[in-house]
């Protein structure tokens, strides 16, 4: 990336979080594999960083055994740093939000090779939750004078479901979230749900799946989390490579193959992958395109 594309994406993406500590897996492939190591950048999908590096080790150590190259798994603690990483050459390979990759194509050229599947869809959905007591039934009421002087979390800036896509909601209904609530906080999807499950918070913003997982897991319960607004269907998260990469047609090939091949390892190999995740697909930028348009009209994602 030349310098200009550089100083542009530090601006665009400036504010977003360091990347101190990042976790170091190495593929157990590595003894047998040939050339440089690939940094492969997971984001903080899993309440911690050991149980995330835990979960995404085996996915790194079958694809160094099918890319013949040591894969060396970095869990980065939020969107906004995954895609930082990605921009400046810190990662080579990157499990991460469908927002966190439109920064990352915009300002650095990534590419998404891949598109993750859940319970065989590409698909997921933004979401915005409060608990039964709030007296919130709709966003109608969390957006107007119901939810006048409420408290309001966003996930950190960079996630999709938590940040760009209910921000768009907002902007599209004329209501600037720091005015409208008397707070609000940025923080993780789990805290959010856990919060406002327990009534510490109003309302707050998440997506399908990490509220799915937290009920199947005991965390919190369906009827203390009520969905009063969810958004349409949205790409999943994409397997990106970063621009030098994407230049390497034979490389995109074999990655996007041993992906594809996940999907059917998981009946013996059912550790790949956390549960409900079913494989990969084969997506290009196109598929991102609902992202990007919030992003633009957002202002979020501003010239080159």
């Amino acid at each position: 990336m030349n310098l200009t594309r550089r100083r542009a994406a530090s601006l665009a993406l400036g504010g977003l979080l360091s990347l101190p500590g990042l976790a170091l897996a190495q593929g157990a492939a590595q003894g047998a594999a040939q050339g440089a190591p690939l940094k492969f950048g997971v984001g903080m999908f899993q309440p911690d960083r050991e149980k995330n590096d835990a979960t995404y080790r085996p996915l790194a150590v079958h694809l160094a055994q099918r890319l013949g190259r040591p894969v060396e798994l970095r869990t980065v603690d939020s969107w906004e740093g995954l895609a930082k990483s990605l921009a400046n050459g810190e990662t080579d390979l990157a499990l991460m939000g469908p927002w966190g990759y439109v920064l990352a194509n915009h300002f650095a050229d990534a590419q998404v090779v891949s598109t993750i599947l859940y319970q065989g869809k590409p698909e997921y959905f933004a979401m915005i939750v409060t608990h039964p007591d709030s007296g919130l039934n709709s966003i109608d009421d969390l957006l107007g004078p119901k939810g006048k002087g409420r408290s309001f979390a966003f996930g950190d800036k960079g996630s999709t479901s938590g940040y760009l896509i209910p921000f768009f909601e907002f902007q599209k209904r004329g209501i600037d979230p720091e005015k409208h609530f008397a707070r609000v906080l940025y923080t993780k999807h789990q805290a959010i749900q856990t919060q406002v499950t327990a009534g510490q918070l109003d309302a707050g913003a998440d997506f399908n799946r990490n509220r799915d997982v937290m009920i199947s897991q005991g965390l919190i319960t369906a009827a203390r989390s009520k969905v009063i607004w969810q958004s349409a269907p949205l790409p999943n998260d994409a397997f990106a490579v970063s621009a030098s990469l994407a230049k390497d047609a034979a490389f995109v090939k074999r990655l996007q193959a041993a992906l594809a091949e996940v999907g059917p390892l998981l009946a013996g190999q059912p550790n790949l992958l956390p549960a409900n995740y079913t494989g990969f697909v084969t997506r290009d930028n196109a598929f991102y395109k609902p992202i990007r348009d919030a992003g633009l009209a957002t202002g979020k994602l501003g010239a080159r």
